[in-house]
């Protein structure tokens, strides 16, 4: 319903307009004919039809025609001079077709005859014809803001699709830097490394195409970044993944929690200390998400510092005020001992 509305709003806009004022005008007329003693309906009907008709007429010539070259050439006094013409010879028709139809010039209604009844058929179809004429504007304005919301709509999905782009070049160096150490060690591992991997690279290059992506995959892609990064530390530093509540038909801009997840093994554990640990929770509570990433401090690391860090840290904040504005929040977190950051989105 609301699409339909959204679709035919001009329309609907000039239908509304008339039947207000066809509505108006037939309550006149049953006012004008219960007053009087023997009311002739059909007198009634033809005055108010022709009222009606030549309003209409004089309406949407303003509004197809002449609003349209004035809007084009821009000069005010040809449009003035364009309208008054046509203006005043329909109106000119009107007052004799008027007054030929109700009394055949017999003079038995004396007000079509009164400059009273002329100075109030000009001033009330000029405020129609005014009115109608506005509604004009109103399409442009309409067609302007669906022009600009398109350019927007196409400006934001550039850049996010620019900014999503820059988390594969950044997981993969990080991935290799893995690989590499696994296979220099000569890890029996390799193998596994390489299999999950590929699972990771197909989800990132066919699934993250969307806009959003069940939450499912994305905790699996995570498990999957998680075991990688285990099988680096050969199990040796407390990694704790957990998710509370059901992600079943949730979906989620793709690709929004890893940064996190990197940095969080980056700092936390880069030199392999036995007090590290980095502790990943998402939790999901009606339509609100919550997700953590805790990591202990090693010394000599700084949590936000770095090139490559800072650089991911921006890209997810610009790609969450894209993807979510006003629908979600960011709190850090930073002690002596930890680092830890939450995320609340506000799923639609």
């Amino acid at each position: 319903m609301q699409s339909f509305i959204n679709r035919n709003r001009v329309l609907l806009l000039h239908l509304s307009f008339w039947g207000v004022y066809i509505s108006f005008s037939f309550y006149q007329m049953s006012m004008f004919t219960q007053r009087s003693e023997n009311p002739d309906w059909q007198k009634a009907l033809t005055f108010f039809s022709i009222q009606i008709i030549f309003n209409i007429l004089l309406a949407y010539l303003n509004y197809f025609i002449l609003l349209p070259r004035w809007l084009e050439r821009k000069q005010l006094g040809r449009y003035f001079l364009e309208f008054l013409i046509p203006f005043a010879l329909v109106t000119i028709l009107r007052l004799h077709l008027l007054r030929y139809l109700m009394d055949g010039y017999t003079y038995q209604y004396h007000f079509l005859y009164s400059s009273a009844f002329t100075i109030q058929l000009v001033l009330v179809t000029l405020f129609i014809v005014v009115f109608v004429g506005m509604l004009r504007f109103a399409v442009d304005w309409f067609e302007f803001e669906a022009r600009t919301k398109a350019i927007e709509n196409e400006k934001l999905f550039a850049e996010l699709n620019f900014l999503k782009a820059q988390i594969n070049p950044h997981f993969l160096f990080n991935t290799l830097n893995n690989l590499y150490y696994l296979a220099y060690t000569q890890s029996p591992n390799t193998m596994e490394v390489i299999e999950k991997l590929s699972q990771m690279m197909r989800y990132m290059i066919y699934d993250t195409n969307a806009a959003r992506v069940p939450l499912s995959k994305e905790i699996t892609y995570m498990e999957n970044y998680i075991s990688l990064e285990k099988l680096r530390l050969n199990n040796e530093v407390p990694i704790t993944f957990t998710v509370c509540g059901n992600t079943a038909g949730i979906l989620i801009v793709p690709l929004i929690f890893i940064t996190f997840l990197e940095n969080a093994f980056k700092h936390g554990v880069s030199n392999n200390n036995p007090q590290a640990w980095v502790k990943i929770n998402v939790e999901l509570q009606d339509k609100t998400c919550t997700y953590t990433v805790a990591n202990s401090k090693i010394k000599g690391s700084n949590p936000v510092a770095g090139e490559k860090s800072g650089i991911g840290l921006q890209n997810v904040k610009r790609r969450l005020d894209l993807s979510y504005p006003d629908a979600y929040r960011l709190e850090v977190t930073d002690t002596p001992d930890q680092y830890a950051v939450e995320l609340k989105l506000i799923l639609t």
